[in-house]
């Protein structure tokens, strides 16, 4: 073992160390890396900021841009309404039907690009059903990882399978495109397994970086005792045909109706008026406590529903909320009441409250004057609220979460996801610049700005993945690699074939954990298939052996696809290992399985 190998396994000693224990944040263990191991002298300056310019990196950044894109036309709220069509809110089905159509994409397009562009439906699915979206997003990755199994081009390892074999021995029989996939799909339908039966155990419950709810904390401590979302069914033998002036229903049951579906229309109002009529077959979202809710639709003969159907989607977290809204001194409506301003009709929300003074006003705020200072509780849609951004009237105390949805750019959004498929697939252009001219056409066409595409893109995970690249260069570059793989092989000696290709799956398991999957394929398929020949086993199930166990990398943050979600997901190095251990031991197991009874070793 020469100094050079010594002091590099030191550097990744201190690199898991900083990962576990998060001392500081992981992409400033990145940066650690890129300065550091120039500094020691394991890596040039060139290779230390050679993954800020590496294919995988750049592919990152473009198909985050590409995610955005689709998210912002609506493509990925249309994904995330087809699955909880067939899903609804049974948390194993939402994770099997999201892991699993993941794995599917995976399977003919790169891990992270998969991952990248399912995450933000993902995140809405999340945000639409309340699960917390830490126990979607290590499953998706997971899966998408594994996906890449399922075909020749779904990952880098068994992309480069049969040149790297040849090199190795000219005359070595290459796999077909589908060689790999009943290994792929068994692995996959073994994960999705995994996580149904012991999800609950391993999974965290962080809700990463999304908001969450209808009502901030802060605003909950304010405005005390507003109440919850509901849904009523107005009965269709129901006598009456109100308008809600008629009804009384805010004066009467401290309640605000902030949607009407018309059944006789087909048309939902989310923003009713005073002369806004309701009809027998109607259904009614109102905001309100319990109590005054269920006061109220037993005065009226209206049913509560257990849960949000006809407004499941279009009032979830995702798409509604409420906010805190302050009249500036220009506001057309100081000194003036909402019901002579027609505040419904002007800015499509509805107002809750209003706080002056440290009271809070529920009843009769349409007939109170308003003042400058004045802070009012309002519900609606974010797209509405985001229109009043920009308006003088109103200052929010909080970021208006949720977007303006342009639909008139969902044709330019997935046209250019199709044109970096077709150039990818059909052209064998590179990822990266296939990816980046997908994400140049979001940005000429309108899809998205300059600033909206910078502004999507997840820094943490592009610094955390440029740091671990030359990290592996180092690693390989020293011989640390090498050393390790030739000492434990020379150790085992002449054992049975199935044995020597679990110690090849394990080692390579290792190595794909602080390196590269690039790197450990080529630093690992030689050495494997002549230790294969020298232990009378079959050299290619060695090669094969060694490009699925490059995808076996869950315990630590170091994957493409694991550093991808460990933001939005909120998780912690702790957290992979937990999900992780158990998923490790289980590919190692359907792998060699495979290997075993349906390639007959």
């Amino acid at each position: 073992m020469t100094p050079e190998i010594m002091l590099v396994m030191g550097v990744l000693f201190v690199a898991i160390l900083l990962f576990i224990f998060e001392w500081v944040r992981v992409d400033v263990v990145g940066i650690i890396m890129m300065v550091g191991l120039p500094l020691l002298g394991l890596v040039t300056p060139k290779e230390a900021i050679s993954g800020l310019s590496s294919n995988a990196v750049v592919s990152i950044i473009a198909v985050i841009i590409i995610g955005a894109g689709l998210d912002k036309t609506g493509a990925m709220n249309s994904l995330a309404r087809l699955i909880l069509k067939f899903a609804g809110k049974s948390e194993a089905r939402i994770v099997t039907l999201i892991a699993s159509t993941v794995a599917f994409i995976s399977s003919f397009m790169q891990n992270i690009g998969a991952a990248a562009l399912f995450m933000p439906a993902a995140r809405r699915i999340g945000r639409q059903t309340g699960i917390p979206v830490s126990r979607i997003l290590i499953p998706m990755g997971y899966c998408a990882i594994i996906g890449g199994c399922i075909t020749l081009i779904g990952s880098s390892p068994l992309i480069l399978l049969n040149d790297v074999m040849k090199i190795t021995n000219p005359d070595v029989v290459p796999f077909g495109l589908f060689s790999v996939t009943p290994i792929g799909l068994a692995l996959t339908v073994a994960a999705l397994a995994y996580f149904v039966v012991f999800g609950r155990f391993v999974l965290p419950s962080a809700k990463g970086d999304e908001a969450g709810g209808s009502m901030s904390a802060v605003l909950q401590n304010t405005y005390r005792n507003m109440g919850t979302l509901f849904e009523l069914h107005v009965p269709e033998d129901w006598t009456g045909q109100k308008s809600l002036a008629e009804l009384s229903i805010r004066p009467h049951f401290f309640t605000t109706v902030v949607g009407i579906a018309q059944n006789k229309t087909k048309q939902k109002i989310f923003a009713p008026k005073r002369d806004s009529e309701i009809y027998p077959g109607d259904d009614v979202a109102v905001v309100g406590t319990k109590e005054m809710v269920t006061k109220m639709a037993e005065n009226l003969g209206w049913t509560i529903k257990g849960d949000l159907s006809v407004f499941a989607e279009d009032l979830s977290p995702n798409n509604a909320g409420i906010i805190e809204a302050i009249i500036t001194p220009r506001s057309e409506l100081a000194r003036k009441t909402m019901r002579s301003f027609e505040f419904r009709k002007h800015y499509q929300v509805n107002p809750m409250a209003i706080f002056r003074g440290n009271k809070v006003f529920v009843a009769g705020i349409s007939d109170i004057l308003l003042q400058p200072g004045d802070a009012l509780l309002l519900q609606g849609r974010w797209e509405k609220f985001h229109v009043l951004k920009k308006k003088p009237d109103l200052v929010f105390t909080e970021e208006v979460q949720g977007e303006i949805i342009k639909t008139e750019k969902l044709k330019y959004a997935v046209g250019w996801l199709v044109f970096s498929l077709i150039l990818i697939l059909g052209f064998h252009v590179q990822l990266s610049i296939a990816l980046l001219g997908g994400a140049l056409g979001m940005i000429l066409t309108g899809v998205l700005s300059i600033d909206e595409a910078y502004d999507s893109v997840d820094w943490m995970t592009v610094f955390l993945l440029a740091g671990l690249i030359p990290l592996g260069i180092a690693f390989q570059n020293t011989g640390a690699a090498n050393y390790i793989a030739t000492t434990i092989m020379g150790a085992i000696g002449n054992v049975p074939p199935i044995i020597l290709l679990t110690v090849i799956g394990l080692l390579t398991s290792f190595f794909t954990l602080v390196a590269s999957n690039v790197g450990a394929t080529v630093l690992m398929v030689p050495l494997a298939m002549n230790m294969a020949v020298t232990a009378g086993a079959d050299p290619r199930m060695a090669a094969l052996v060694v490009v699925i166990a490059c995808s076996n990398t869950f315990v630590l943050p170091t994957h493409q696809v694991n550093a991808l979600i460990m933001r939005p997901g909120g998780y912690k190095t702790i957290d992979y290992f937990r999900a992780g251990s158990g998923m490790t031991i289980l590919y190692l197991i359907v792998m060699m399985s495979m290997i075993y009874f349906f390639y007959g070793i």
